[in-house]
């Protein structure tokens, strides 16, 4: 399993459209799910800053989520371009590869 964390500063009164687009039936889920190789995404809000958000994106392998990057990079970049409105910053925390001794439950 292959995990992506971003973390996102969304602005005020623009929280219902981020968590509709970001959420784990949203605009991005809807266009990752076109690749057999991913699993899903969570939502969250930050307790302490509430105007913060992190999402996590589960897929196969980091090999698979490269792929899929490559292959859709001018749709991955428009629909991001779409969504800038949306936050005042965005950023990568880090990525994650599942160890040999934990398991996520499915």
């Amino acid at each position: 399993m292959f995990v992506i964390l971003w973390e996102f500063e969304v602005k005020r009164g623009c929280e219902p459209a981020f968590e509709n687009a970001y959420g784990p039936h949203g605009d991005w889920a809807q266009f990752f799910g076109s690749d057999p190789h991913y699993r899903m995404t969570y939502l969250l809000k930050v307790t302490s800053r509430p105007e913060t958000y992190c999402t996590m994106d589960f897929w196969d392998s980091e090999e698979a989520y490269e792929n899929f990057l490559k292959t859709h990079s001018g749709a991955y970049q428009a629909l991001d371009r779409s969504m800038e409105g949306l936050t005042f910053r965005e950023r990568h925390i880090a990525s994650f590869v599942e160890s040999n001794a934990a398991s996520i439950p499915p």
